[in-house]
């Protein structure tokens, strides 16, 4: 029988960076239902009108929005400063 300590080995954690901190990923964030009234109201639009973001996209997971929720999107640019883009979340074609 062996007097050696046990040593326990596992492998080290390793926690995946955000990509919603990546330099090149601009601001996302799901709207509220409030904030979503008001965007329709305000471009007396239905989100039918807008553009699409698939449920599967990296950010999207990462936001854990759901079908049917609206991802503002706020883009920086050297010439136009901050623009912003609105996105309905859609399953997979």
């Amino acid at each position: 029988m062996s007097s050696k300590p046990s040593k326990e080995t596992s492998a080290p954690e390793f926690t995946r960076p955000s990509i919603l901190e990546h330099e090149l990923v601009p601001k996302h964030e799901v709207l509220s239902k409030e904030e979503v009234e008001e965007l329709l109201r305000k471009y007396k639009a239905s989100l039918n009108q807008f553009p699409q973001i698939l449920i599967s996209d990296p950010v999207v997971r990462e936001l854990g929005a759901k079908i049917g929720d609206v991802i503002k999107i706020m883009r920086n640019s050297p010439t136009a400063g901050t623009t912003v883009y609105y996105r309905v979340v859609v399953s997979e074609a």
